[in-house]
């Protein structure tokens, strides 16, 4: 079965109308639109190559048209209520591809649905869009299919997909304001110096008297970034792509996300995102029925911070060796004493799981208060910033106005 592009004209108030629909072939995806009062005008196979890629090969167009996590939340959870009614999930992924609204994961619904009828794993059929479904997802749904608790699993990824995308939301909305602030106002400054201050302060070279040393700063300040703008935009290129080069290695990846913690109102933020994911994670795969060893290797590769995966790569090593978690997280120095005191308490008594899940509930908590804290200490911080610059260009210029009307007179 293949997925179509499709064009046509619906019979019964002569509209076009375009989609997308899985048929077997041209034939019967017309024949499937005239039920539903479609006449067909052209159809396009959209080839579904990935299926042969390995995992984690690069799809361009996969890459494009990828969902949110959003969108991954709403496919579980409905994916989670078709199975808890038992039916059969082939017909679940069916339903499920009619009523994703995504290009790119109705794509990739057709293809792990076609995968699964092939006789494939369902969790294989989901690896092989990495894009979309990454390991965590993977792992989870292998450990619901090995062990029968599928519906359960799928229940616990909704939660977990629910979860993280609330959580990005607010740290993404909180912090919107702020960001679109400073843009506007580099833009600003940089019109201001390189179009406005040149013209007012070009009356000044008429005057033969030495200039205060804060309006010949601006005045150099401002004819380099009006005569050179081009050198400062390609010094600026490379400087970020040679960033960008240094930070793609392991060592500048690792030193560069060890200053990140270390900055003064960002370093906890992270902290505190990374300590809630890492603990929302691992809850969950614990009770998903993943062995600790393999959930912490799993772990790992969602902090999104290379020192704290340093951290978790060393406890697992000491897990390994007959070690507790809390021991090795407590001994780096990253996880606050609270954090490792609960989880040795919910190793001690059997209650690991939600030990960490609690955890992760506190850790939300503080995000939110921090992003509120941050957003309500970032906006004053731009307004004095921006009046302190405009408060020195009008100083500038006005103290030698000043200064030539005196000589006049």
């Amino acid at each position: 079965m293949a997925v179509f592009e499709y064009s046509g004209i619906a019979v019964g108030t002569g509209k076009s109308v375009k989609g997308q629909r899985d048929a077997d072939n041209a034939r019967a995806l017309r024949t499937q639109l005239r039920k539903d009062g479609v006449l067909l005008t052209s159809a396009a196979e959209e080839r579904q190559a990935q299926i042969a890629k390995p995992r984690g090969a690069f799809n361009l167009r996969e890459w494009l048209d990828r969902p949110g996590t959003d969108d991954v939340a709403i496919m579980t959870r409905q994916l989670a209520t078709l199975v808890r009614a038992q039916i059969p999930l082939f017909e679940a992924l069916s339903a499920l591809i009619d009523q994703v609204e995504k290009p790119g994961l109705r794509r990739a619904l057709t293809t792990v649905r076609d995968s699964v009828r092939e006789g494939r794993s369902f969790a294989d059929a989901l690896g092989e869009h990495p894009l979309i479904f990454p390991d965590l997802y993977v792992n989870m749904v292998r450990a619901g299919e090995s062990s029968g608790t599928l519906e359960a699993v799928l229940g616990r990824l909704t939660q977990f997909t629910e979860g993280q995308a609330k959580l990005r939301g607010k740290v993404s909305s909180a912090l919107a304001y702020p960001v679109l602030m400073i843009l506007i106002s580099v833009v600003m400054i940089s019109v201001l110096m390189a179009s406005v201050v040149p013209k007012v302060t070009s009356i000044f070279d008429s005057m033969h008297k030495a200039l205060p040393w804060y309006t010949a700063l601006l005045i150099a300040v401002s004819r380099i970034m009006s005569d050179y703008w081009w050198l400062l935009l390609l010094v600026l290129g490379l400087t970020v792509s040679a960033f960008r080069r240094w930070r793609r290695t392991v060592e500048g990846r690792l030193t560069w996300h060890r200053f990140v913690l270390k900055t003064p109102l960002f370093g906890k933020l992270v902290m505190m995102v990374a300590i809630s994911r890492f603990s929302r994670t691992l809850s969950t795969l614990l009770g998903a029925g993943i062995a600790l060893l393999p959930a912490m290797g799993i772990v790992r590769n969602v902090l999104g911070n290379a020192a704290l995966e340093k951290v978790v790569e060393n406890a697992t090593n000491s897990i390994r060796e007959g070690q507790s978690i809390a021991e090795p997280l407590k001994a780096s120095g990253h996880f606050p004493p609270l954090v490792t005191h609960m989880i040795a308490i919910g190793e001690k008594s059997g209650q690991l799981e939600e030990m960490l899940e609690n955890v992760a509930e506190a850790y939300d908590t503080a995000v939110d208060n921090r992003v509120q804290m941050l957003t309500s200490l970032l906006e004053p911080i731009i307004i004095v910033v921006m009046g302190g610059f405009v408060a020195f260009v009008a100083l500038s210029i006005l103290v030698p106005l000043v200064q030539m009307s005196e000589f006049v007179e």
